[in-house]
């Protein structure tokens, strides 16, 4: 066990390494031009100066120089080492606090096509995954079975995710798997960002685009931070903040703290549930499942009940962007500075090929069934799925940002929408957490068979809905 002091010193070694990573950023043209978060330069200056990489130099050069494990201690690394796992639950519960959650019927009026395409990626990724480890990783590199949903929970969920999953990997055997993870989620944002502004040229260039190009796209727009709010939700807010005899931001994490509470009482009762019915069978699933996916459903309940209480005005959403920030820079930071760099290199040619598959699906998808599944603005609304399912929803975001800063396409809307319906499953959701464990239970076959129905269906759906909503544009 270690100190409060030992946390301490290793929070504001995290605060030291964000603000290296910023510098590094502003300095060096290529990570502005990659758009690479500070947070992952952090996390990678933290590597390069841990173990992995100065311990081994200094153990090369000079046994006994004391570097052997770095700048930092081991404590310090444990410390790192058991923060993913904890603040990817804060990530997630503040993901739709705050938010104006519409009905289902008014999500899929709007946004159909978009809920249809994300989902093919997704269903998509891991189909290649267990084919590649069916076909490729298990026969020929001994691979676990695990691996094929590594391309989902990387490419799709990003490093929180993937962060999030370590401690499910070596509860289920399959260690080299964290490892892997953060190293394929780094490949997912760096091709995703590079694709993606690749893509927006050719785009340019060969006239697909339907809106005009963003001119300074990088400047921020001074908007109102509750642009969705009603004269008097603005007015209650305004007398709650001349009033409130707490700050607002410790507010705002109370109801953060309350919505794991939530997602943390339903992760219980599903266990209690397993433990008196199918449990009994030896057919456990829920010891294995992680409690981020449950918390980004209690942050919705939270928010909901708020909303039908009508005290929706006591969330601010800026607040609880900042708080899911900093969780999120946090659970970069140490998942990516404690990464084993031996469990990537022992594992190198199914890391590469797994990049690769990912790499290759996404592209696919995007070119050739992006102007199928849509019915209009096929690239402004297909880049933002792409960017998010080959990094995280930020570049997914910026792609739309770069194409239709105006939102003259609806791809925003559709693109807000349709993740009220695609993350509490895939994307770091229920199926993203429960997939290893179907693995080990039943197996590759059954699961490759669930993932490629769910595809095949998502696919002809989307198909169908483009032409229905074609054929009524021409209608009207």
């Amino acid at each position: 066990m270690f100190r409060l002091i030992t946390v301490f010193w290793a929070f504001i070694f995290i605060g030291v390494l964000l603000l290296l990573g910023r510098i590094v950023r502003q300095r060096w043209a290529l990570m502005r031009s990659l758009y690479m978060p500070s947070s992952v330069i952090a996390g990678v200056l933290g590597l390069i100066l841990g173990p992995s990489v100065l311990g081994a130099i200094a153990s090369q050069i000079a046994p006994d120089s004391g570097l052997a494990n770095g700048l930092f201690a081991e404590d310090i690394r444990e410390v790192w080492k058991q923060s993913p796992s904890i603040f990817i639950n804060i990530v997630f519960a503040c993901l739709f606090l705050g938010e104006i959650i519409p009905t289902p019927r008014d999500i899929w009026q709007k946004a159909s096509p978009q809920v249809a395409f994300g989902q093919i990626l997704a269903w998509g990724q891991y189909v290649v995954g267990l084919l590649l480890v069916l076909l490729v990783l298990s026969p020929l590199f001994g691979m676990d079975a695990i691996a094929g949903t590594l391309i989902e929970i990387t490419f799709e969920g990003g490093h929180g995710t993937a962060a999030g999953m370590a401690e499910t990997f070596k509860e289920l055997g399959f260690a080299a798997g964290a490892d892997m993870a953060l190293g394929l989620a780094t490949v997912g944002l760096v091709s995703g960002v590079v694709f993606g502004v690749t893509l927006i040229n050719w785009a340019r260039r060969t006239g697909r685009l339907q809106v005009k190009p963003l001119l300074n796209w990088e400047e921020q727009e001074k908007a109102d931070p509750h642009p969705q709010d009603d004269p008097e939700t603005r007015a209650r807010r305004q007398q709650l903040l001349r009033d409130l005899l707490i700050d607002p931001l410790s507010l705002n994490f109370c109801f953060v703290g309350l919505a794991i509470i939530v997602g943390w009482v339903i992760l219980e009762a599903l266990r209690l549930l397993e433990r008196v019915t199918w449990g009994q069978t030896s057919l456990t699933l829920m010891p294995y499942v992680p409690l981020f996916p449950l918390a980004l459903i209690g942050g919705i309940i939270v928010q909901l009940i708020l909303t039908r209480w009508r005290k929706q005005y006591l969330i601010s959403r800026p607040l609880i962007n900042h708080i899911g920030g900093v969780a999120l820079d946090v659970t970069i930071v140490t998942a990516l500075a404690t990464l084993s760099l031996a469990a990537i290199g022992e594992n190198l040619i199914p890391f590469i090929l797994l990049s690769l598959g990912g790499i290759a699906w996404n592209l696919f998808v995007m070119l050739y069934l992006a102007p199928r599944i849509f019915p209009t603005f096929w690239f402004e609304r297909g880049i933002g799925d792409m960017g998010q399912s080959m990094g995280v929803t930020s570049t997914g975001l910026l792609l739309i940002r770069m194409v239709d800063p105006h939102n003259q396409s609806g791809a925003l809307e559709s693109f807000a929408y349709k993740q009220i319906l695609f993350e509490p499953i895939v994307g770091g959701g229920l199926f993203t957490a429960a997939a290893p464990i179907l693995i080990r239970n039943f197996g590759v076959v059954p699961v490759l068979a669930l993932t490629g129905g769910l595809l095949g269906l998502w696919l002809v759906f989307g198909l169908w809905n483009c032409r229905h909503i074609r054929r009524s544009l021409l209608q009207n």
